[in-house]
């Protein structure tokens, strides 16, 4: 077989970019990213996805390592975000009588982003293509997590092509397929990627994943990170938690401080957590913290608590940030607990609580108000916020 061939005639085209640090220019890309194409090569072949145009070069390399001078008979859009579409004027001009295969919705931006209005083919919901023994069947999935996205299925080789569905950051590493590599370093890299990308649209996801079980797929290929074979069913479970925003008993602690002082709470808060049974408990200062990686604990698991300092007549800027950052994913309800502080006007307990009151989330506990300096004085306050969060956390 060849070294793409992830089954008989279905082959991984796609590349690695460890060098781009900031995906869609916001989130961090520690591990890199990956940008995964497929081809499946039949009497007829259908290109499905594509890459970012700077490796477009790449990506037409292992297209000829695959099926040589054959010529490319479809080209199948999943998902017009640029990091999979943006070759595909390129693509045109090398295989000039491609069919380009997508929806209405696809059709539209595929025109107003690269000036593509030929050569197309439009499918509804369950149209399929026939590539000779194998065939192509097309399912939408709007807003996972873009209004146009679909899946493409073939039921002959038990694949679903699920375009941005299932996907993680972090570049694979070697081997494509799960059972080739090491999947657990993904499984955070997945949550993160969940959490900062598709996290507003639980409900969508949750309508996808319907479609995929009835499907029952024995692989899946995703547009970022290892192509599913093994790990189908963690897979399934960490994006129906994620989509449902079922978090797991933990504690993330958020907080920002301008001289140590509200970092100070933060810390007696945690300590005081841990001494009452709780854990896990993950602690962030928010003025040095990966957003990202913030957000991924979030949606994991289900207890918050957030803190700072009084700013300019408001709350400390990287924690309203975060606070922005959560209510835009529509995130519906956390154990929330908050404290804050100030010199000598009080807000920033007040803007925290405005926020439960905005998610329609209940609170637990009373806040804790600090004025000026830290000091033992406080020790029982923050014991005592500790306590009632660990007491809903027990129940």
């Amino acid at each position: 077989m060849n070294i793409t061939e992830i089954l008989p005639g279905i082959h991984y085209v796609g590349v690695n970019d460890r060098t781009t640090t900031r995906f869609e220019g916001l989130w961090s890309l520690p591990q890199g990213v990956s940008y995964n194409a497929y081809l499946v090569a039949d009497e007829k072949v259908a290109l499905i996805d594509t890459v970012e145009e700077g490796f477009g070069s790449r990506l037409t390399e292992n297209i000829r390592e695959a099926i040589g001078d054959r010529k490319i008979d479809y080209r199948v859009i999943n998902h017009m975000e640029p990091d999979h579409s943006s070759s595909v004027r390129a693509l045109r001009m090398l295989y000039p009588d491609i069919q380009i295969v997508g929806n209405a919705k696809t059709l539209q931006m595929l025109q107003g982003f690269y000036g593509i209005d030929t050569g197309t083919l439009e499918v509804k919901e369950g149209d399929s293509i026939s590539l000779g023994s194998k065939t192509l069947s097309f399912y939408m999935a709007p807003m996972v997590h873009w209004p146009e996205t679909m899946v493409t299925w073939c039921a002959e080789a038990g694949t679903l092509f699920s375009g941005d569905a299932f996907g993680t950051f972090g570049a694979i590493d070697g081997g494509i397929t799960d059972s080739q590599i090491d999947p657990s370093r993904y499984w955070d890299e997945m949550r993160r990627y969940y959490a900062c990308i598709v996290g507003k649209y639980g409900g969508p996801v949750q309508k996808a994943l319907a479609k995929v079980r009835g499907l029952n797929p024995t692989t899946i290929c995703s547009t970022h990170g290892p192509v599913w074979q093994r790990e189908i069913p963690q897979v399934m479970d960490v994006y129906d938690r994620l989509s449902r925003y079922e978090g797991e008993p933990g504690v993330v602690i958020a907080y920002g401080s301008m001289y140590g002082n509200t970092e100070q709470m933060a810390e007696r808060i945690a300590r005081e957590l841990a001494a009452e049974g709780v854990g896990p408990i993950f602690v962030h200062n928010m003025s040095y913290a990966d957003e990202s990686i913030v957000l991924r604990d979030v949606f994991r698991y289900d207890t918050l608590i957030v803190g700072g300092p009084t700013y300019n007549g408001g709350l400390y800027p990287p924690v309203a940030r975060l606070l922005d950052l959560i209510a835009a994913r529509c995130v519906p309800q956390r154990n929330f607990g908050w404290f804050g502080s100030f010199c000598w006007a009080s807000a920033a307990v007040r803007c925290l609580g405005e926020f439960a009151q905005k998610m329609k989330w209940e609170a637990i506990c009373e806040p804790v108000e600090m004025k000026q300096g830290f000091s033992p004085a406080w020790h029982e306050a923050c014991h005592a916020l500790a306590a009632r969060i660990a007491g809903c956390m027990h129940r």
